[in-house]
């Protein structure tokens, strides 16, 4: 049976103990990828081991990019740069997939053409433990763009898209650190509907100390305020997702601008306020016009 066209790219930083765990899971995938590619972002523990030895033990097609540490946009850029299928989906090292997961989703995209860009439900493990998710958590089919304003509304191991996408949204944006995908999952669901399959295809582990929203988690919502007058700035919106957009983000500077206040930080705060207020008279001057 021939591969399906996609390729699987693994972002990984100091991940070695947990990397084979998500190549098996590729590996044990009732369907075939195109080939697997491995973006080492600078690690200095084992990963490398990892990868020649699993590459050795298998037939599939296994790409090795070792670079110096640029963060998981950079990592996934790469991958990007060098994918050879028309379609892509990624999955974080300290993740794993379901074994139907290829399978079920590809065929879902193949069905159903007009759809660029997919996700699946997940299933949340903390420390081992199973984590039951809220209802906001919950991912959603279509037009996501207003939940994806809320939160990250999309769980980056859980995607499959068309390549030619990026070239219609651009990559990862690398100058930030974390909240990268909160940034991308923006501009692409004010463009393009989401086609979700409904099965915890997906297993997220979470709860260490050593991952990016873990140590950037003071800081999150900054980044995100950043994400979204990026996005306002782009002038790509339509008038209702302005809107939105205006809304989610007079409240997150009203959090992160009070939290500021509370910590000693009245400058700072007070100049959070003034952002909402700044682009708030913009869209209504434009408006008046």
């Amino acid at each position: 049976m021939s591969p399906c066209p996609v390729s699987v790219i693994i972002p990984t930083y100091n991940r070695s103990e947990f990397l084979n765990r998500a190549l098996e899971s590729i590996r044990r995938q009732t369907v075939r990828c195109g080939e697997i590619i491995v973006v080492d972002d600078g690690s200095t523990d084992q990963t490398a081991s990892v990868v020649r030895d699993f590459s050795q033990r298998y037939t599939i097609d296994v790409i090795y990019l070792r670079q110096e540490n640029r963060g998981p946009a950079g990592a996934r850029n790469s991958g990007i740069t060098v994918a050879r299928y028309p379609y892509i989906a990624f999955l974080d090292s300290d993740d794993h997939w379901n074994k139907k997961k290829l399978e079920l989703q590809f065929a879902a995209m193949n069905e159903n053409p007009d759809f660029w860009i997919s996700h699946t439900r997940e299933k949340w493990l903390r420390n081992g433990q199973h984590l039951n998710q809220k209802r906001i958590h919950i991912p959603r089919h279509g037009n996501i763009f207003n939940h994806c304003l809320l939160l990250c509304g999309v769980g980056m191991s859980t995607v499959m898209l068309k390549k030619e996408l990026f070239s219609k949204v651009g990559k990862f944006d690398e100058r930030l650190r974390c909240c990268e995908d909160y940034d991308f999952w923006l501009r692409v669901s004010c463009r393009f509907l989401f086609y979700l399959i409904d099965l915890p295809l997906t297993i997220k582990e979470g709860g260490r100390a050593d991952q990016v929203s873990y140590i950037y988690r003071v800081g999150m919502d900054k980044l995100r305020i950043q994400a979204i007058t990026n996005l306002l700035d782009s002038g790509i919106l339509q008038q209702d997702q302005i809107q939105a957009a205006l809304l989610e983000l007079e409240k997150k500077c009203t959090v992160y601008g009070n939290g500021c206040i509370k910590h000693g930080k009245k400058e700072e705060g007070q100049s959070f306020f003034q952002l909402t207020e700044k682009y708030k008279m913009r869209y209504l001057s434009e408006s008046v016009k």
